[in-house]
């Protein structure tokens, strides 16, 4: 009986069903419906009477003939009074996964699976140019991750209970597409004092990170097939929302000064938008300076066209003081602002927001709306909380503080382990650094060398459109510290010299 009934089989399926919850016969049930559904009992299969299988799982009568009692209720076995329960004959091979077994057969045989139905062409764009990787751990040197360890949890998780208490109910339901109000006014207000930005709450859109933004704006602002502006090298982030909407990605060329706006003006292709990341350009880390910012507004404002301003990681300035963001000098209104908790607080929060021009506002809630409703409210007064408290500033200074030093280190590592190899250029800030790889070495090369030592580098060359200029890596830094920036880069100076 064990051989025909596959009883060995059952019960490592009863084993692996032990993590589940359920009661014994729920399992007993399970386990059968999956050996049905995969073809291992084949239809027309007489099964064990419940007593003889009872004992040789080694439980109860009861609790098989429960089992046998849904199976039939969901039509999954028959059952012939004198004569016994069968697997049901009605299952045909597409409801058991496409496996097809004669019964009493002891071999499988996989049918061919069906035909993937056809993607429509953005589908099939979005696939062939795949998506973008988040980092799920803190691994050296990969970029664009805070310092996770020394954020103040006690406090947040204080907050997050206030709100709890002082909401209730109300949090659980679903919020406004635009945002919380406490959180956008909280916003604003940090905004018009820390950054020289001009915005009111009205402005605020709350979302779920700085992506969904850029896929917004690559919906609403440009057509199908139509020209968008984007800085050379650049986020390959945004880049990835610009094609996923069929825009046609026109690149910018960055200097040492970030984009080059004499190219901006000599452009003819009519572009709805541009992205920029003025602040802290990704990934060299120049700053735009004032009379190029006013170029691009004057620009924007003279072509009707929008600037889509990405202030990533703007609060972490190190050297002098920070410039105000476009948005704040835009007269005109044609800047639309992005930015993120992602990096100020932590990138599991998956928080981020936009500061509209008024006349965009009603039209990217409603877009929103539409993608994924609203952000979770208790999340979001939460960090309203946090902001309102002077938390958010304090963990901002500390953190400003940290990096810097952690910057320090990095900078003095590559120049004492990497001589002759790459070349730091030092940014005014950010969490990361453009690394330059001296002539002969090879960035593909030294990627896969790196891999094999556990160091995770981030290459420039699919930052950029077309052939990058300056192969290197781009370093991250403000996740890791100082002791874990020395070891690592000793591993890697190690495998680079090997």
């Amino acid at each position: 009986m064990a051989s025909t009934f596959e009883l060995e089989t059952l019960n490592m399926r009863l084993g692996a069903a032990d993590l589940q919850p359920l009661d014994l016969h729920q399992r007993i049930q399970r386990a059968l419906r999956a050996l049905i559904l995969e073809g291992a009992l084949a239809p027309g299969l007489k099964l064990p009477a419940s007593r003889v299988l009872a004992g040789s799982l080694g439980v109860a009568r009861d609790t098989v003939e429960n089992a046998y009692v849904h199976l039939h209720r969901d039509g999954f076995i028959t059952r012939r009074e004198g004569s016994g329960s069968y697997v049901s004959n009605t299952l045909g091979p597409e409801l058991r996964g496409g496996v097809q077994r004669r019964p009493g057969a002891g071999r499988r045989r996989e049918t061919s699976p069906p035909t993937a139905p056809a993607l429509s062409r953005r589908g099939q764009l979005i696939l062939e140019q795949g998506g973008v990787s988040d980092q799920q751990e803190i691994r050296a040197f990969a970029p664009g991750l805070p310092e996770t360890r020394a954020f103040p949890l006690a406090v947040w998780e204080r907050l997050h209970r206030q709100v709890m208490k002082d909401y209730r109910g109300s949090v659980l339901l679903h919020g406004d597409p635009q945002g919380a109000e406490p959180l956008r006014n909280a916003i604003a207000t940090y905004l018009n004092l820390e950054r020289g930005a001009k915005c009111s709450p009205e402005q605020i859109l709350v979302l779920s990170s700085t992506r969904q933004a850029l896929l917004l704006c690559a919906q609403l602002l440009a057509d199908a097939g139509k020209p968008v502006l984007m800085e050379n090298p650049g986020y390959i982030g945004a880049r990835r929302a610009f094609e996923a909407a069929e825009t046609r990605v026109i690149p910018i060329d960055v200097d040492d000064h970030g984009l080059r706006t004499d190219l901006l003006r000599a452009d003819t292709s009519g572009a709805a938008c541009l992205y920029v990341t003025p602040s802290h350009q990704y990934p060299t880390g120049a700053t735009l300076p004032l009379e190029r910012r006013l170029d691009l507004i004057n620009w924007a404002a003279e072509q009707r066209r929008w600037i889509i301003e990405d202030d990533y990681d703007s609060e972490f300035h190190y050297d002098g003081l920070p410039t105000a963001c476009v948005q704040g000098l835009d007269p005109y209104r044609r800047t639309i602002y992005l930015g993120t908790f992602s990096k100020t607080l932590f990138p599991g929060l998956r928080m981020g927001y936009m500061v509209l021009p008024p006349e965009l506002v009603d039209a990217f809630t409603r877009a929103r709306s539409i993608m994924d409703g609203h952000t979770p409210q208790l999340l979001q007064l939460t960090v309203a909380r946090f902001m309102e408290d002077g938390h958010y500033n304090a963990h901002i200074r500390a953190m400003r503080k940290l990096y810097r030093a952690r910057r320090t280190v990095l900078l003095d590592a590559v120049s004492r382990h990497l001589p002759g190899i790459a070349n730091a250029l030092p940014p005014p800030g950010g969490l990361q650094i453009p690394c330059f790889l001296a002539d002969g070495w090879s960035e593909e090369r030294t990627l896969r060398q790196a891999a094999s030592a556990g160091i995770q580098l981030l290459g420039l060359s699919p930052l950029y459109a077309g052939t990058a200029s300056r192969p290197g890596w781009l370093l991250g830094y403000a996740s890791l510290t100082e002791h874990e920036i020395e070891a690592a880069m000793r591993r890697l100076a190690k495998v680079l010299k090997r």
